[in-house]
């Protein structure tokens, strides 16, 4: 391959990406409107960002951190820290670490001690979470788009900017997902 030649193009993709995102941010407020649980694509990389952030600073915290299992979840910057680590002091120091990542608001520290669950459980969870999801979109009264289902070890979180009347809608959907051992809701209510 001749890369002089491609160079140029993937700088051109790479302004292309830019500017389309550049619009995206401009159009944020056309998106939103005054409702406050619509999120704009600008909380939306905001929340990618933190996600990233968190896990990196976490895992970079203390090598412990390499045999533990963690997944972190940002909505409208409202951290949720599932899954497991090997001590409490690790299950703090993780939620620590995560309240000072910049644009988290709050943090949900739900980490378990004990050791990672098995290739098969998070299979399920995956599984699960994909019922519950399908579930909430085919439910008329619900606006699956608010909310983010998770799924750790049977355990369903439904966390997102809500009334309080799609949230009983949405714990209500999800008790009749087969296989759900408990749902936690961390939900910020916009009513």
């Amino acid at each position: 391959m001749d890369t002089k030649r491609i160079r140029p193009v993937i700088r051109k993709l790479r302004f292309l990406e830019l500017f389309v995102f550049a619009l995206s941010l401009s159009a944020c407020a056309l998106f939103s409107g005054n409702d406050p649980g619509v999120r704009t694509p600008a909380t939306v990389w905001s929340d990618d960002m933190i996600e990233y952030r968190t896990d990196k600073a976490i895992k970079d915290s203390d090598p412990r951190f390499e045999s533990s299992h963690i997944v972190v979840v940002s909505h409208s910057g409202i951290v949720l820290l599932v899954g497991e680590v090997e001590s409490e002091e690790l299950k703090t120091k993780a939620g620590d670490v995560a309240q000072n990542i910049e644009n988290v608001r709050s943090v949900h520290n739900e980490l378990t001690i004990g050791g990672p669950i098995s290739l098969v459980a998070r299979s399920n969870d995956s599984w699960l979470t994909t019922k519950v999801k399908t579930k909430l979109i085919a439910h008329g009264a619900i606006d699956s788009t608010r909310i983010d289902v998770t799924t750790e070890n049977g355990v369903v979180y439904l966390m997102g900017s809500v009334p309080q009347e799609q949230a009983r809608y949405a714990v209500e959907v999800t008790q009749t997902v087969y296989g759900v051992e408990k749902i936690v809701k961390v939900f910020e209510y916009t009513d």
